[in-house]
């Protein structure tokens, strides 16, 4: 009897401590990882509210940055398509969004691709590298940019060329065909000195992109999220800061950033769409071509 009381004590101690009531993603079997996605998919969560719980399971992940390529057979990447065991940044988001859509491992897997590469199709010219230039536009079918209606009037426009051939070239890449001509953006962000003003206007489930300094050619450093606990918000980030997946208060996070404006510039918003935003909702991977064209 003492020892099961003592049991109790010890669980409720480290839930009240913070320590998840579950086992990571990183410590799971695909098949255990799938149980969670068809849970999930059972109970009256909007998308993001699913994001915002889902990607707890992540916490304390290893971070590499090579986590994810295009599969054993690419001639450049050939890191597995799906790693729950390390991650990155971008991996992170991509994973969280996937598996808050879907209702079965074999349906994130094909979701994931749907988010990762243009129409699903797996290479490293077919792949969205470019958060703001391919990714989000590639993606508008589930997720908008929301940077000028959450920034208001502290929103602020950047104009910057990409340039794919230039990006592969320096991975050693020579057939240039298929490649997308450089491309001239302008893009929205909130200043890092600004952000404490528009807290109030962001969500959880907003995936961010940090967008850096003293660069022409490319918008983003760096992916995170927004998520909720106990009614506090929280950047939850895989970085290479601490070489792991982890929370920062909002509010500590944007102090920590205002120091370093010599590097990045501010922070863009990219939300998933009211109109799939709804309980209960799960996208099948025949569903997104049709949502492609709307």
């Amino acid at each position: 009897m003492r020892l099961i009381i003592f049991t109790l004590l010890l669980s409720t101690t480290l839930l009240f401590a913070g320590e998840p009531a579950h086992k990571q993603f990183y410590e799971m079997t695909n098949r255990e990882i799938g149980q969670v996605v068809y849970e999930y998919s059972q109970k009256d969560l909007t998308i993001t509210e699913k994001m915002n719980q889902l990607s707890d399971y992540f916490i304390g992940t290893d971070y590499d940055l090579h986590c994810t390529g295009d599969g054993p057979y690419a001639l450049l990447e050939a890191w597995p398509l799906v790693n729950f065991k390390q991650t990155n940044c971008m991996a992170f988001c991509e994973h969280v969004l996937a598996l808050s859509i879907s209702d079965s491992w074999d349906h994130f897997f094909d979701n994931l691709q749907q988010i990762r590469y243009r129409d699903g199709l797996i290479g490293m010219k077919t792949r969205n590298h470019y958060t703001m230039g391919d990714w989000l536009p590639r993606n508008s079918w589930i997720l908008k940019d929301v940077t000028q209606m959450v920034g208001g009037t502290y929103a602020k426009p950047l104009t910057r060329t990409i340039s794919h051939q230039t990006f592969f070239k320096g991975k050693g890449m020579t057939d240039m065909r298929d490649v997308l001509p450089n491309r001239t953006m302008t893009i929205h962000y909130v200043p890092l000195n600004d952000l404490d003003k528009i807290k109030a206007n962001t969500h959880a489930g907003d995936i961010l992109s940090l967008i850096i300094a003293g660069h022409d050619d490319i918008f983003s450093a760096h992916m995170l999220m927004i998520v909720e606990k106990n009614g506090v918000k929280i950047i939850r980030e895989a970085s290479n800061s601490k070489m792991t997946t982890f929370d920062t208060p909002y509010d500590e996070w944007v102090q920590q950033k205002k120091k370093l404006t010599d590097r990045y510039l501010g922070l863009a918003f990219m939300r998933v769409k009211e109109s799939l935003n709804t309980k209960g909702r799960v996208i099948k991977p025949w569903e997104i071509a049709e949502l492609k064209k709307k």
